[in-house]
């Protein structure tokens, strides 16, 4: 392939006011990877695979150009490149994002953007876009204090945080985005800018909420809270039990402290080795718990639980922060997969009869998980700093997750979107960025109230007129 035609924009995916103008020389791959510190790679180059590598593997991804970004500079110097070539830009730290193939357009990854600074005293983190959780929770463990971190250490802070961000602790903290400080981006126009309260109120509060929209978030400084330990771990039953749980679970949950913060969900376990015994190729209810206080207090709130039915496995106890993945026990590996979700503004009787219904122990349908998340206490409160994340009028978040193995590619989707459909009567406004599956400009925009989608299309319009942030979940 030519060096022309890699840059040449193909027919399916005109963008005319971002194309490179008449007369004009389209700059040069060359030119591209001597201004950037890190590597530049096309189709067929040796290390691709590696720096493209998703973690869902459902979503293969094939961009025309990667930049391997070092540093805000290698950013901005790249989605410059990018818009006078007249191509897109799409953006990966550790792979959990991205869900179309990319074709046309130049990918920057941030791995290597790996800052890490805990100031104790001001009690916030600066991290860099390449960093995890887990460096974050171990960091910040050293000085008595813990970050707004999700079910699991190793997803990326940013991409988690500027979702929204809804962990082990919301129900107390809020969410993640609420805690941000600042945050340095790249914006359409290959400019870095640092954003504040103060600087710029407006993109801050889009920012915070709105993902990726508005442009390549490098950098976040955040707060962080007094937390060494909690009461929490993971309560496996059978699936057998799921009815009386699920119909346990809505009448105790309603009662909990902002203290508590819980899930529950009925998973479908492989038959895989690495499964422990009792659990493995089983269907079971994975109850999730985690509460801010003394160990007493912790067990006295879970006791009607317990109560419910006979464990297989029940891991809750005391433990460190540090130990927080032990909660949820998300998957660690790379899979292919397809997930849905959606917020619940009440969940009556007949929602729980509802779910069971397309999705309970006795249904065989392709799904890994069928999980429904308490929200409503710290998450329904505006933050101290208004910012853009929606979902906070909603009480529950219903998630779906399946495998894309080969024979199921084709079931799973339309698995996962009968139980969004099913549960469509009890509905609320504004899902959980995070949580939404693969989805266009219109259904993202839905989340938003008519004022704050408005917001967010009047600044895509000011930072973006041409489309340059087209992929993820962007609201125009």
């Amino acid at each position: 392939m030519t060096m022309a035609r890699l840059l040449r924009p193909r027919p399916r995916l005109p963008r005319p006011r971002s194309a490179v103008p008449p007369h004009t020389v389209a700059p040069s791959l060359d030119e591209l990877a001597a201004a950037v510190a890190g590597p530049v790679l096309r189709a067929g180059d040796p290390g691709l695979a590696d720096e493209v590598a998703p973690f869902n593997l459902a979503h293969l991804l094939r961009p025309a150009v990667v930049v391997g970004a070092t540093s805000t500079a290698d950013v901005a110097t790249a989605v410059g490149w990018a818009a006078r070539a007249g191509m897109s830009v799409a953006v990966q730290a550790t792979g959990h994002g991205l869900m179309s193939a990319l074709d046309d357009a130049v990918l920057v990854t941030t791995s290597r953007l790996d800052r890490l600074e805990i100031d104790p005293a001001a009690r916030t983190a600066v991290v860099g876009a390449g960093v995890r959780w887990r460096r974050v929770i171990d960091a910040a463990a050293e000085h008595g204090l813990a970050p707004l971190s999700g079910s699991s250490s190793d997803v990326g802070v940013v991409g988690y945080t500027l979702g929204g961000g809804t962990g082990v602790m919301a129900r107390k903290h809020g969410f993640a985005a609420d805690h941000v400080r600042r945050a340095t981006l790249v914006t359409a126009d290959g400019t870095a800018r640092t954003v504040d309260a103060d600087s710029d109120a407006e993109l801050f509060w889009a920012l915070r909420g709105g993902k990726g929209n508005l442009g390549i978030v490098t950098e976040l400084e955040f707060g962080l809270v007094p937390v060494t330990d909690l009461h929490g771990g993971g309560i496996f039953y059978p699936g057998t039990a799921a009815r009386e749980l699920l119909h346990a679970y809505r009448e105790w949950a309603p009662g909990l402290p902002e203290e508590t913060t819980t899930s529950i969900a009925i998973l479908r376990m492989p038959p895989d080795p690495d499964v422990p015994e009792p659990l493995r190729g089983q269907t079971v209810v994975h109850l999730r718990f985690a509460h801010l206080g003394p160990a007493e207090e912790g067990a006295a709130l879970l006791a009607p639980m317990r109560a419910v039915a006979p464990s297989i496995i029940d891991t809750v106890a005391q433990m460190p922060y540090t130990a927080v993945d032990a909660i949820h026990v998300d998957p660690t590996e790379p899979l292919p997969s397809h997930h849905d979700g959606m917020t619940l503004r009440a969940l009556p009787a007949e929602a729980v009869d509802a779910l069971l219904e397309v999705a309970g122990p006795d249904v065989e349908v392709p799904l890994i998980m069928v999980e429904l998340r308490q929200l409503g206490g710290a998450l329904s409160r505006p933050a101290a700093v208004p910012n853009a994340v929606a979902g906070r009028d909603a009480a529950y978040s219903a998630w779906v997750l399946g495998l894309m193995a080969p024979p199921l590619v084709d079931v799973v989707p339309a698995a996962a979107g009968a139980v969004i459909d099913r549960l469509a009567p009890w509905a609320a406004r504004g899902s959980l960025l995070n949580f939404l599956g693969p989805a266009g400009p219109q259904e993202v925009g839905a989340l938003w109230s008519d004022g704050d989608l408005a917001r967010l299309k009047a600044l895509k319009r000011r930072l973006d007129p041409d489309g340059v942030f087209r992929h993820g979940h962007v609201v125009c």
